[in-house]
């Protein structure tokens, strides 16, 4: 996927989304704290339509690594879980194979997929 948005630089526009719902499919990769930021950025892209420059504005300075007072990566003894099981239908794979030409849609449907599974397994409580 990183490959075609390097040789499609318009696909760029849904990097934001790639990277979050793999990040979100594998938790352990986040702090616990980490996680709970990713998941309410998820929401606040796919259920509140706010784009990654809306958010940098409004999280930019909490979010700085100079200022920033929570850990985002995990370790070994601090990762994300959810705490509800979760069973995700649509993953990276299911992107790639859906092909280049689909990248962009494709992407966008994993977002809502994640988006709704976290919704739906309580992992995510819809707010606002």
């Amino acid at each position: 996927m990183l490959y075609w948005e390097h040789e499609y630089p318009d696909y760029g526009v849904v990097h934001h989304l790639m990277v979050l719902c793999y990040y979100l499919q594998h938790p352990h990769l986040y702090s616990p704290d980490g996680l709970r930021a990713a998941t309410q950025l998820l929401a606040d892209f796919v259920a509140y339509g706010m784009t990654p420059q809306a958010i940098r504005r409004r999280d930019g300075e909490r979010v700085d690594s100079s200022r920033r007072t929570f850990k985002i990566r995990g370790t070994t003894a601090a990762h994300g879980t959810y705490t509800q099981p979760v069973t995700w239908p649509m993953t990276a794979a299911d992107v790639v194979a859906a092909g280049v030409d689909r990248y962009c849609e494709s992407v966008r449907q994993w977002a809502q997929s994640v988006y709704d599974v976290l919704v739906e397994s309580g992992n995510l409580a819809q707010s606002r």
